[in-house]
């Protein structure tokens, strides 16, 4: 059903071409629509750095300002639960902004990165490996518009419920405006502002876990090669070793590949990781005492979608972690045996280097995985238990 509007998404066949940067098709559209790469066209750069400035003015800069405006003019008016609801996104918004930088700055790395991406498509030269390049680059689509449907839900259906109780969903500050005369106006227009906010977040997000998934895509096809090396006997063992070669050299692209993306990653999610624990804390506190059961539904939409900012990731980052475990094994159960000593020595090398795994760090202190998320995750209970234990909640209803 997704396909027939977004056929991005669905595996294409061998008839039509594919390269792996094809899994960015849509995330490079809203990129460019946000500002955040470059003009098509030489000519346009000029007016295309004037879109940029305008949305990191309006998104990044002065619509989280806005939030903290409204708490300085308006506090008194916040009921308990309608602060924690407002500070819970506010927080978000404010590491948005931060990550959003990150990611603007880092754009000279993805097109790097990409150009890595066409070298190993090289490789791929036998149509299980071309399959293997098309479910990856299907699957980068399909995360971009699943991610896009979650976010977009949570905006929409938070909006439309506060306007049905006849409030406003994120008490946003708007100069010169009065909010209760212009109750609609200023609703959608929120909406609209939270929309783009959302899509800035997604973007963040996706391209973390898009080229994640491509590198990974390209290690396991180096895996299968690893399995495949002389087997084929009627081949010399000149031809051999220069097959051992040439995966030598797609390892080291894939090595140059997450060493190009290391810096950018690695800031966006520490930011992501600091968030965690102080959002989902927020929204629980807010879920168990002072939210209704609408409320309370939209709030656990809102949940889910600050742990798919880190879970899907580290979980792929776990994968590769594997991988490379299973990168050396593949080529020590090779059919080395009968071999040549040059092409063993260059195997003895070669198995030494792959032994080293691929891990990423987030702001060089948190191992990215599984368990650092988690532990992250629990940090937001233990914010409930002490609020629980205190009675804090009790005080302000």
């Amino acid at each position: 059903m997704l396909s027939k509007f977004f056929p991005r998404v669905e595996q294409k066949s061998l008839d039509e071409p594919v390269q792996s940067r094809d899994a960015f098709i849509y995330l490079n559209r809203a990129m460019w629509g946000l500002g955040w790469t470059e003009a098509y066209e030489k000519r346009w750069q000029y007016w295309y750095n004037m879109w940029t400035m305008f949305t990191t003015l309006i998104f990044i800069i002065l619509l989280p300002m806005s939030m903290v405006a409204e708490y300085v003019q308006n506090f008194r008016n916040f009921s308990a639960g309608e602060f924690l609801s407002s500070l819970e996104i506010s927080v978000n918004m404010y590491g948005c902004s931060f990550k959003s930088t990150f990611i603007i700055l880092g754009f000279p790395k993805f097109q790097e990165a990409k150009k890595i991406l066409d070298k190993l498509d090289q490789s791929c030269q036998r149509d299980q490996e071309k399959l293997g390049i098309r479910r990856y680059v299907a699957w980068g689509n399909l995360c971009f518009m699943l991610y896009q449907m979650s976010f977009s839900f949570f905006v929409v259906v938070n909006c439309a419920g506060y306007m049905i109780m006849g409030r406003h969903a994120w008490r946003m500050y708007f100069p010169f405006i009065n909010p209760d005369k212009y109750f609609f106006s200023t609703n959608f227009l929120e909406c609209f502002l939270m929309g783009s906010v959302v899509l800035m977040d997604q973007c963040t997000d996706v391209s973390a876990l898009t080229f994640i998934l491509l590198g990974r895509c390209h290690i396991t096809l180096l895996k299968d090669r690893l399995t495949r090396l002389r087997i084929d006997p009627s081949k010399s063992e000149e031809e051999h070793l220069k097959e051992l070669n040439k995966c030598i050299e797609d390892h080291r692209l894939i090595l140059d590949y997450f060493n190009v993306l290391r810096p950018v990653f690695s800031k966006t999610i520490f930011i992501q990781f600091l968030l965690i624990g102080l959002v989902l804390g927020l929204s629980m506190i807010y879920v168990q005492f002072f939210a209704t059961f609408w409320m309370g539904i939209i709030n656990f939409v809102f949940m889910f979608d600050v742990c798919l900012e880190t879970f899907p990731f580290c979980y792929v980052c776990n994968l590769i972690i594997d991988d490379c475990q299973e990168l050396a094994d593949s080529l020590f159960q090779s059919n080395w045996m009968s071999a040549d000593r040059r092409y063993k020595s260059t195997l003895i090398y070669f198995l030494h280097n792959l032994q080293q795994p691929i891990a990423l760090t987030a702001g060089g202190v948190f191992p990215i995985c599984m368990q650092t998320n988690l532990s992250m995750v629990k940090l937001a209970f233990s914010v409930v238990t002490v609020i629980k234990q205190f009675n804090l909640a009790e005080k302000f209803q």
